[in-house]
């Protein structure tokens, strides 16, 4: 298979596991740089060093906020996120309380994203980050409607610390439930083209993977 350089649009380079060091934090950044992926993402306490790695190319710093449980106070996710922005970040993928939306408590999972879309517009991307694999499909739609209403640029599927990652069938229902009101990202599990396919089909145009390079090259 030959290397196919569109995918990289769709590609967060994404490192976000504890033992993450700076040299690796350096290669990630490199490999961005050089196959033109839409951002690195990471934790909050390498956005300052990644910002810097990244300067002057194409490629943006993008940061996780309340990760990966969604549990922190609205308080402390919003400071996370003024923080990483004050770093460099360009674009925040938040978690939203989980607990709260099973509890049906929607107004504070709503003020919950809204305080942090208030620090990132005008100028920072929001993705909000739904946990598909711990909710019920019914749970999914009403946390996507609530993005929206919160003013999520995008909802995104999962964390890679759960207990599945992105499927087709979940995408397709976030699209369905959001329209073109926002955009959909899926992350985790994603390795290969085949898969990629898929989900742009069913309506994805952002991935979170550290596979990137991989797909590009159709291994």
């Amino acid at each position: 298979m030959t290397f196919d350089a569109s995918y990289a649009k769709y590609i967060d380079h994404t490192v976000l596991k504890a033992t993450t060091t700076k040299e690796i934090l350096k290669q990630f950044c490199e490999e961005a740089k050089e196959y033109h992926f839409t951002s690195v993402c990471i934790n909050p306490v390498n956005v300052h060093f990644v910002a810097c790695e990244l300067k002057g190319s194409d490629v943006k710093t993008c940061c996780v906020v309340g990760f990966p449980l969604g549990a922190s106070t609205t308080y402390i996710k919003a400071e996370e996120c003024r923080e990483a922005i004050e770093n460099g970040a360009q674009e925040i993928d938040m978690v939203i309380n989980i607990g709260a939306l099973k509890d049906k408590d929607y107004d504070y999972v709503k003020s919950d994203i809204l305080a942090v879309a208030n620090v990132c517009h005008p100028n920072v991307a929001l993705k909000v980050i739904i946990e598909t694999s711990a909710l019920t499909d019914d749970e999914k739609k009403k946390a996507c409607e609530i993005a929206v209403l919160a003013g999520a640029d995008f909802v995104k599927t999962s964390t890679g610390f759960g207990t599945g990652g992105a499927t087709v069938e979940d995408v397709s229902l976030m699209k369905k439930t959001v329209g073109n009101r926002c955009r959909i990202k899926a992350s985790t599990g994603i390795d290969n083209r085949e898969i990629c396919d898929k989900l742009i089909e069913a309506g994805a145009v952002r991935f979170g993977t550290s596979k990137g390079i991989k797909i590009l090259k159709g291994e």
